[in-house]
């Protein structure tokens, strides 16, 4: 059935949702899980979009970022270890294209599914905040398992 699936999170309560479907899944299936959660890039200087920080601070906040989504994807990979998953990965992705990396993640790592929660915005609030959910549902040639 599956071998390798990917569950995308951004440490809500609706990616866990998610997240504890894919282990299950992972687990019915015999598949390894991968984890992985997109960390922002943070805007450096004033032309794009931020207050004009000196290198210490850019490389502190990028530390700082690095190290709170690497902690979020270990959480995963460790409730998926601890629920008897045979195999387990996290992966972090830099990028301001959340469903992209989302997307690229799952073509490199080989998945054959991708299981994410979707937030059930709708009308304005999807038309003015977008959908990473919806992106990922349409742009990817890998099945997307949506959860609401």
């Amino acid at each position: 059935m599956y071998k390798r699936i990917l569950v995308p999170t951004d440490g809500s309560s609706l990616s866990e949702q998610a997240v504890a479907t894919a282990i299950d899944l992972a687990l019915l299936a015999g598949a390894e899980l991968v984890s992985v959660t997109v960390a922002h890039l943070q805007p450096y200087g004033y032309f794009e979009g931020s207050m004009v920080l000196n290198q210490r601070e850019i490389e502190a906040s990028q530390e700082q970022t690095q190290q709170s989504a690497q902690r979020m994807v270990d959480a995963v990979r460790s409730a998926a270890i601890a629920r008897g998953v045979r195999s387990a990965q996290a992966i972090v992705m830099k990028s301001n294209q959340v469903a992209e990396a989302i997307i690229a993640t799952a073509k490199n790592q080989q998945c054959d599914l991708i299981v994410m929660a979707s937030h059930g915005r709708r009308s304005l609030a999807r038309l003015l905040m977008g959908s990473e959910t919806l992106h990922v549902l349409t742009h990817s040639h890998i099945p997307v398992l949506v959860l609401r």
